[in-house]
């Protein structure tokens, strides 16, 4: 089946920004199931597809022949919201009990207050103290201006968003900045003979790629979890006291999970260790945080021909470039929320039904990945890419919406997690005859040693 019109449109974005070859088809079999203000199914298959034509390129010129993509686009809408069913047990809550949208004395403002730094910095700038009620928190809220909330929060330490309108947003500093920023942000390095180029060695894609994973929820592990699908040894590192309990089990899936302190020497170490021994590293630090714990000079020493991928909130240039965010917040922002309240003809904000923002911009990082990985082994130009949730906002807001249907994607397997038996969808993207598959299932973070 052909893609559809936005689909379409969406997929030579995605292509154009990846570089990819112009003209590959993608074939989209099914229905997506999600009903939406936006075109959010067609995101969903366009940007997995993206990531099965990047996939494709980089093994059809080590095979000198590019495999054919299928995306099924009831298994791709099903993946952006939970791919992964408990059987007999419960997954906790993913979002904090204060979280969330309150009126404010002018409008709409969203907290975000799963991390607990974040839900101290919230409640200590509204003064109502740490036990404090959803009811408490929104009388104070509605004492507060939106902007100067949001500010307030922001300057502390915190996260927060002020529902804003496209047209609003279109005209803010940030939202300025993000619109002209490329979809895909390269970072070419000098021609060098990298060390150790990966090379295929195995029935999966990836094998033998070693992918150093340095991202939390959600969109970075997206990213690093497709390409344990194609077979990459992913490690994920986290530091000792990071925990997201809620998401855990899909986000570990075909990966293995270790802790650094790396504000310590050893965990400096270890970290420089890994990083000497990975082919592709995937962070979701903000601008320069990285560079703190090991520079950028020290990563290309460390490993010649390293591929990095980036990903942020707000984009890479702009007053906000350096903001926490997240993807319930750059909805707010850039005018998703508003706009699917008018769509609905609601009276408080309303999001997209799944959080697409992330998911798509995972399918994105790992298509920029499998990108650079062939401009290594083909230029031998060492590329990073970076990419962000706002960005991919704004691809987004151009489209319109649509109404889900078709039954449930319900193509499952069994799989064994240290929390009990689960069910796992089967992957909504083929390659060839080659279908994701994750030799590993879920796992605790820091299950495992920091070494290769």
């Amino acid at each position: 089946m052909d893609a559809n019109p936005h689909e379409a449109a969406l997929l030579v974005s995605f292509g154009t920004a990846l570089g990819l070859a112009p003209g590959r088809p993608a074939r989209f079999e099914g229905h997506g199931t999600l009903t939406s203000a936006f075109a959010v199914n067609e995101l969903a298959a366009a940007s997995i597809a993206a990531a099965g034509l990047a996939a494709s390129e980089l093994l059809g010129g080590v095979a000198d022949v590019a495999a054919a993509v299928a995306v099924d686009r009831s298994l791709a809408t099903a993946w952006f919201g939970t791919a992964l069913a408990p059987v007999g047990w419960e997954l906790p809550s993913p979002w904090d009990a204060l979280a969330g949208d309150y009126e404010s004395a002018d409008g709409w403002i969203r907290l975000h207050t799963n991390a607990p730094h974040h839900r101290a910095v919230a409640v200590t700038v509204l003064g109502v103290g740490t036990g404090a009620d959803r009811e408490r928190v929104a009388r104070a809220v509605r004492r507060w201006a939106g902007d100067e909330l949001e500010a307030a929060v922001v300057a502390a330490g915190g996260c927060a968003a002020v529902m804003r309108g496209a047209g609003e947003w279109a005209q803010h500093p940030q939202g300025r900045a993000v619109s002209l920023e490329p979809l895909v942000v390269w970072d070419d390095g000098e021609p060098s003979q990298p060390s150790g180029l990966w090379r295929p060695t195995g029935p999966a894609p990836l094998v033998g790629l070693r992918v150093l994973d340095f991202t939390r929820v959600i969109a970075g592990p997206v990213a690093t979890r497709v390409l344990a699908g194609l077979g990459a040894d992913v490690l994920r590192v986290d530091p000792p006291d990071w925990n997201e309990p809620a998401v855990t089990p899909e986000m570990t899936l075909g990966k293995r999970s270790a802790r650094v302190d790396a504000v310590t020497t050893v965990g400096r170490d270890a970290l420089e260790r890994l990083i000497a021994g990975a082919d592709v590293m995937v962070h979701g630090y903000r601008p320069g945080a990285l560079d703190g714990l090991v520079s950028a000079k020290r990563r290309r020493e460390l490993r010649p021909g390293l591929v990095e991928v980036a990903l942020d909130a707000y984009g890479w240039s702009g007053p906000w470039h350096e903001r926490r965010g997240f993807d319930s917040l750059v909805q707010m922002s850039s005018g998703i929320a508003e706009e699917g309240m008018r769509w609905a003809a609601a009276a408080r904000p309303v999001p997209l039904p799944v959080q697409a923002l992330d998911h798509a911009t995972g399918y994105l990082a790992a298509a920029a990945a499998l990108v650079a990985l062939n401009r290594v082994r083909r230029d031998g130009v060492a590329s990073g890419a970076r990419v962000s949730l706002a960005r991919m906002a704004a691809e987004l807001l151009g489209t319109s919406g649509s109404n889900g249907y078709g039954a449930e994607a319900a193509a499952t397997r069994e799989v064994a997690t240290p929390w009990g038996r689960a069910v796992l969808l089967e992957s909504p993207l083929v390659i060839g005859d080659t279908r994701l598959e994750w030799r590993r299932g879920p796992r605790e973070l820091g299950s495992d040693e920091p070494r290769w």
